[in-house]
């Protein structure tokens, strides 16, 4: 699958080009990395403790953890997102595609459907 920079088409009609927006994520790219660093040390950690034959329990605990690292990293992330590029894309009264984005991201994280077409009130 080919990379898209910032200046690619964008991934959806109604999106200007993502070159346009300031990613508010880059930041915190650094408190990023090191959870990322944390993260990696998780599951190496986890990885060690299967060739071990470690108790199940304790690698279940293990995981939990991991997934909770991971969602407060994908947290993060949100916030960024919605404090950068969804507020400008609401400035230049442009919203509708980008929250519709979100809410999709958020309810396939949940583990939930997608609804198909724009939600109404």
């Amino acid at each position: 699958m080919p990379s898209a920079d910032a200046t690619s088409t964008p991934r959806h009609p109604t999106d200007p080009p993502r070159a346009e927006f300031r990613h508010s994520y880059s930041k915190d790219k650094a408190q990023l990395a090191r959870r990322l660093s944390r993260i990696e040390g998780q599951v190496r950690g986890i990885s060690r403790m299967i060739e071990r034959d470690e108790y199940c329990v304790d690698i279940l605990q293990q995981t939990a953890a991991l997934r909770a690292a991971v969602d407060a990293l994908a947290i993060l992330v949100l916030e960024d997102h919605v404090q950068g590029c969804v507020r400008t894309a609401a400035e230049r009264g442009e919203a509708d595609a980008y929250v519709q984005e979100v809410l999709d991201v958020v309810r396939r994280t949940l583990g939930r459907p997608i609804r198909g077409g724009a939600r109404t009130s």
